[in-house]
């Protein structure tokens, strides 16, 4: 009989070991998920680019590093390449990348081919090789709390941008792109 007691002890212990194992488990698990949605949520995410108006950029298929935390306690600024909501009529609502052209209170303007803010031709050798190829626009100015902003691949119609669906609010801005994760060839920041 003592020994069916010990028997019966030691299998009720291995099942309590095996209960408190798990239990670590799963609390080390729902801790690890609860930071990976927190960090995704209002520090990072990954995205990929779909289409061809960041080049030469970014390329489609590019998968990008996209920095949220950044515009928690600030805007974003000239030249910065984000990721926004689609602020048109698309029902797939896809997520869009575009570089800042222009703040609040800019005025912007495209005239033969050559793109002005605030009266002054902006130079863009630094991040496109392409010239405006549409019609001239504007001047147009940004009202606060709205962003202009364009593809780099400035071919008509090759980037739906605000010239096409106006400036954009800040809250469909959800993060600054940082890097370039994948492909490796172009790993590297903005």
């Amino acid at each position: 009989m003592a020994d069916l007691e010990s028997e019966t002890t030691a299998e009720l212990d291995d099942v309590q070991r095996f209960s408190i194992q798990w239990m670590g488990w799963i609390k080390t698990i729902s801790i690890a998920l609860t930071i990976v949605l927190l960090l995704h949520a209002f520090v990072f995410h990954l995205s990929k680019v779909e289409g061809h108006s960041m080049e030469p950029t970014l390329h489609d298929h590019d998968w990008l590093y996209v920095n949220k935390f950044v515009y928690l306690f600030g805007n974003p600024k000239i030249g910065d390449v984000v990721i926004l909501e689609d602020p048109s009529d698309n029902p797939d609502k896809k997520l869009l990348v575009k570089r800042v052209i222009g703040v609040p209170g800019d005025r912007i303007e495209i005239r033969n081919r050559v793109l002005y803010r605030n009266g002054e031709r902006v130079d863009e050798t630094t991040y496109t090789d392409t010239e405006i190829d549409d019609l001239d626009f504007g001047p147009y100015e940004v009202p606060d709390e709205f962003y202009f902003v364009m593809g780099d691949n400035r071919h008509a119609r090759a980037s739906r941008d605000s010239r096409s669906f106006g400036p954009v609010i800040r809250d469909r801005i959800s993060g600054r792109v940082d890097w370039i994760v994948w492909p490796t060839g172009d790993l590297g920041s903005l």
